[in-house]
């Protein structure tokens, strides 16, 4: 699937919120989408990458930034707020989630 296949509430929870924080980081969640057939796998493949990357050392975080690693104290915040985002999605019915297309 494509982010584009995401409905507005979960693109905005995972995509808007991780641009928010850094574009790398939104890199990270746009690629994940491709590897996911449907809107549920995406949400739940988001966060296990959330769980990986809180486990990722300085060298791993370098690496997932090009270089360029972010306050860490920061991101965690981001991570966690995309968590909480994830967690608002799901409570809403497939049904009434919306769509561009």
């Amino acid at each position: 699937m494509d982010t584009d296949d995401l409905s507005n509430e979960a693109y905005k929870a995972v995509i808007i919120e991780a641009e928010k924080f850094n574009h790398d980081l939104t890199l990270q969640f746009g690629v994940l989408a491709s590897s996911c057939k449907n809107e549920e796998e995406y949400l739940k493949s988001a966060k296990e990458l959330i769980s990986e990357i809180k486990d990722f050392d300085v060298y791993d975080l370098e690496d997932m930034f090009f270089g360029n690693l972010p306050d860490i104290e920061q991101l965690n915040k981001c991570l966690k707020q995309i968590e909480k985002n994830i967690a608002e999605v799901e409570s809403i019915p497939l049904a009434k989630r919306h769509y561009e297309f």
